[in-house]
């Protein structure tokens, strides 16, 4: 192909459907070698998608596009603009080159979007190895370091998997990891470096992890035996709903930040309630996942003996920046013996992050949050108290319904949390309730049974 010499534009237009209907034999020529017709829908997926956005948003958008001719690129400069019959396309610039090869950071992105829907977690980093994107079941660990999850193996001068792979961006595979919370879990953990502005910037890491076979122990199958079938159902659930909804979040984030270029500041904004309304629906699949596994008839959580203060102090410290953030201070328990009961370390820390999340949503700027542990008698308790507005007596049966938000117009909470914390506190053969009144705080409290 040939490149244009004149500085007139090379034009097209497509109607309302997508279609080239009109085409200088240039474009005509990239639409047929793309496998596309005259008058047909434009073959030309990055032409397509200027057009697709310019008429999505009513304005006129101009940009380089670079698309492939046989063994070539061609690098453009398009300018889409909208109108009452469809796109037009005016094309300056053709400049034929070598084929563009991926740059490390897209090469890495790509292989995270084919691995990621056989995560059971994936979690992202800062390029201090901060956690940025925490397991959606411990949304306070933003901010922690990515050692506070898990434990990665090590070469022989002590560096983890991760440090190494940190110092020349490079991808990282850790067969032998564990994650930290309870009594620990045997995971794998696929590493990706996220390129940031420049070729050599590190933005940070993905990491993809997924629980490690183990061998058969006394107390359970192993954990790569068939699930049973409702089980599976949540599993499947789950990962069929994560996959488009990280993808929405990931490209309303690219537009909110404006990575591809301007956009109107409306319009970012737009993007940033959508990515918020999407962190919001994946905060939902994982409370229906739960909601599915508790109401098991076979649901058993783990009875072992653990220590109250020490999971306490773990949930204070994982909501630490969240509190911060919000200007909330988390006063914590003050005991400094262990306050020991049965239980499940990973479901109690579950319950203690909801309570103070809650707590958290509902303090005023300035206020404190207290989380104290006692025992009495044969039962063990931790206490999560606020100064917010407080629960109307009629209200406090109510707010441990499924769905239940009181009213709540702020987009947060599923109405879940709650009744799955009740649910749990019960299976473990404790409880959780309430005690509050209106313009006083709320005060919630979970027993469990003392441990031996």
């Amino acid at each position: 192909m040939n490149a244009p010499q004149s500085v007139r534009p090379v034009i097209g237009r497509l109607d309302d459907q997508g279609h080239l209907v009109e085409a200088d034999p240039p474009l005509l020529r990239l639409q047929e070698r793309a496998g596309g017709v005259e008058g047909g829908a434009l073959a030309l997926p990055q032409l397509a998608l200027l057009a697709r956005l310019s008429r999505r948003l009513g304005i006129c958008i101009s940009r380089q596009v670079v698309v492939g001719y046989g063994d070539q690129d061609v690098d453009l400069w398009v300018r889409v603009k909208p109108d009452s019959q469809g796109v037009e396309l005016a094309i300056t610039g053709w400049q034929e080159m070598a084929p563009v090869q991926p740059s490390p950071g897209i090469d890495a992105l790509r292989w995270r979007d084919f691995s990621r829907a056989t995560a059971d977690w994936i979690v992202e980093t800062d390029a201090m190895l901060r956690i940025t994107q925490p397991p959606a079941n411990l949304p306070g660990a933003v901010g922690q370091p990515i050692e506070a999850l898990f434990a990665m193996s090590s070469d022989g001068d002590g560096v983890s998997a991760i440090m190494a792979a940190a110092r020349s961006a490079e991808r990282f595979e850790d067969e032998a990891a564990t994650f930290l919370l309870g009594q620990g879990i045997p995971v794998r953990i696929a590493g990706v470096p996220l390129i940031g502005g420049g070729i050599e910037g590190l933005a940070g890491y993905q990491l993809l992890v997924s629980r490690r076979d183990v061998p058969a122990s006394p107390r359970g199958p192993r954990l790569n035996d068939p699930l049973p079938l409702d089980e599976a159902f949540g599993s499947q659930l789950s990962r069929a709903m994560r996959e488009p909804l990280d993808r929405i979040i990931s490209q309303a984030d690219t537009i909110s930040g404006r990575c591809d270029g301007p956009v109107r500041r409306d319009y970012a904004a737009y993007a940033e309630d959508i990515a918020g309304a999407g962190r919001h629906l994946l905060a939902l699949v994982d409370d229906l996942v739960d909601l599915h596994t508790i109401e098991r008839p076979d649901f058993q959580p783990e009875a072992e003996r653990v220590d109250l203060l020490d999971i306490a102090q773990r949930a204070a410290g994982l909501l630490a920046v969240r509190a911060a953030n919000a200007g909330i201070r988390i006063d914590g328990p003050l005991h400094d013996k262990p306050v020991h009961a049965r239980g499940d370390f990973r479901r109690i820390l579950q319950v203690l992050i909801n309570l103070l999340s809650n707590a958290i949503r509902h303090s005023p700027p300035g206020g404190t949050v207290w989380i104290r542990c006692e025992t009495e008698e044969a039962i063990a308790a931790v206490i999560v108290a606020d100064a917010g507005e407080g629960i109307a007596p009629g209200d406090q049966e109510r707010i441990f319904e499924r769905f239940e938000r009181l009213g709540l117009r702020d987009g947060t909470g599923s109405g879940l949390g709650l009744y799955i914390s009740r649910r749990l506190a019960r299976a473990m053969g404790g409880d959780l309730g309430v005690d509050s009144a209106r313009a006083q705080g709320a005060r919630f409290v979970l027993t469990l049974p003392v441990g031996d």
